[in-house]
């Protein structure tokens, strides 16, 4: 157990948010040659690891995202979690990894598929073209103890841009700000309640009559609950703080964005957060999250958004109804990284790793989860593969209050090493 921590720590310390891994690119396969495996890197920077006639393949991602101070990590332990000073951890999904980097320890004859960019898309799934040689792939990027995930939401990114102008305006000029709030991740956080300062911003300017708006700036990634949203206006009567909202008089005059009213009113009518529930599952069924909106110096405005839902048909519903909403407020839009659903199956795989699970955990649940797991376009790559995920518990992925339960961790590995055994 100490050693995986050991290696996680080592992990914390090599930069690899997505887009931005190389360094941890290199060490890994470097890692994995000292400890006399063969390895692979294809055109999008995955990696394939393998020793021996193995029927098993772990699977996880190598990227992280990086949130607040972030590559930068200082790890700190306080009650049998570890988490981050100021940053977010990459126990999402470096713990995985640091497993991983055990086994190889250990010489296990098995199969490694590490892939790239899995947080801004799925970038590197969707590029897996190695020759596995495995009947069984089990993907090491859940997030809850004593659960086995059968299934995933697929989801697509939608963005949409506009050229606005800049006029002039009338009245003070404020700051209006919104930050620090909780964040969180866009899928198996979006239904606890965790306000988007983007919404908390755009319900204070709309409430206030605001019309003005000279710029704003707001939202971190895709797939984080926006944590920070900051917007210069323009007001003929005076502005004060109200809850999470902070105000401050500039003494600028800015030019005003033509279209900035009409913003405010798209983001004061955007529906974000769960749009559908999934009782059968007790997850959401479909959801999108607002994500980033800003505007340039040249009056450019940009908008960012993600949505998911637990199949194919309800995200194509969704993808099209919010190219119609923004459509309507004159943005040109796109459908980026898409990605498929993971469908719900029981195979005799799942029902053996649900075994070991509650030999550990003394319980466990076969669970479908709101989130994209790279199951779902691994499994269209390779339809052989019997699929199924597990992994320790992490609390507030893709933020600066991420955390990995660290007894889970311990017993997520017993869990492993037994379904190796058996496999």
């Amino acid at each position: 157990m100490s050693t995986i921590i050991e290696h996680f720590k080592t992990l914390t310390q090599i930069p690899h948010c997505s887009k931005e891994a190389d360094k941890l690119l290199g060490f890994l396969v470097d890692f994995a040659k000292e400890k006399r495996y063969a390895v692979e890197v294809d055109e999008v920077k995955n990696i394939y690891i393998h020793k021996g006639s193995s029927k098993l393949c772990l699977q996880a991602h190598y990227d992280m995202v990086c949130m607040g101070k972030a590559p930068r990590i200082e790890t700190y332990i306080e009650e049998g979690w570890m988490k981050a000073k100021d940053s977010s951890l990459g126990a999402d999904n470096g713990m995985a990894i640091a497993m991983m980097m055990q086994l190889m320890e250990e010489g296990q004859e098995l199969e490694f598929l590490l892939t790239s960019d899995e947080e801004i898309g799925l970038i590197g799934a969707n590029e897996v073209a190695f020759d596995l040689k495995a009947d069984y792939m089990l993907n090491l990027d859940s997030e809850d103890e004593a659960e086995v995930y059968i299934g995933c939401a697929g989801g697509a990114d939608i963005t949409a841009f506009k050229q606005d102008s800049y006029v002039e305006g009338k009245g003070d000029c404020y700051e209006v700000a919104v930050r620090g709030l909780p964040g969180g991740h866009s899928g198996v956080d979006i239904d606890k309640g965790i306000p988007s300062a983007i919404k908390v911003l755009g319900e204070y300017l709309y409430e206030h009559n605001i019309t003005q708006l000279a710029s704003i700036y707001a939202g971190e990634r895709r797939n984080s609950i926006p944590a920070n949203a900051v917007a210069i206006v323009r007001s003929e009567s005076a502005l004060r703080n109200s809850g999470d909202v902070k105000v401050r008089k500039l003494k600028e005059a800015p030019l005003i964005l033509k279209e900035g009213q009409k913003v405010i009113e798209m983001i004061h009518r955007f529906k974000h957060g769960v749009r559908a529930q999934n009782e059968e599952l007790g997850i959401p069924d479909v959801s999108i999250n607002l994500a980033i909106i800003t505007a340039d110096e040249k009056g450019g405005l940009g908008i960012e958004s993600s949505a998911r839902a637990m199949d194919m048909e309800s995200l194509d519903v969704l993808t099209q109804k919010t190219m119609v909403f923004f459509e309507g407020y004159g943005f040109t839009v796109s459908v980026e990284d898409k990605y498929p659903a993971w469908k719900p199956e029981v195979s005799e795989f799942t029902e053996l790793v649900d075994d070991e699970m509650k030999k550990i955990f003394g319980k466990s649940k076969l669970m479908a989860i709101h989130a994209g797991l790279e199951c779902g376009v691994i499994g269209e790559k390779y339809p052989q593969l019997k699929l199924a995920s597990i992994g320790p518990t992490i609390r507030y992925p893709h933020s600066t209050r991420e955390m990995v339960k660290l007894d889970s961790v311990k017993k997520t590995f017993k869990v492993l090493q037994k379904v190796i055994d058996r496999i």
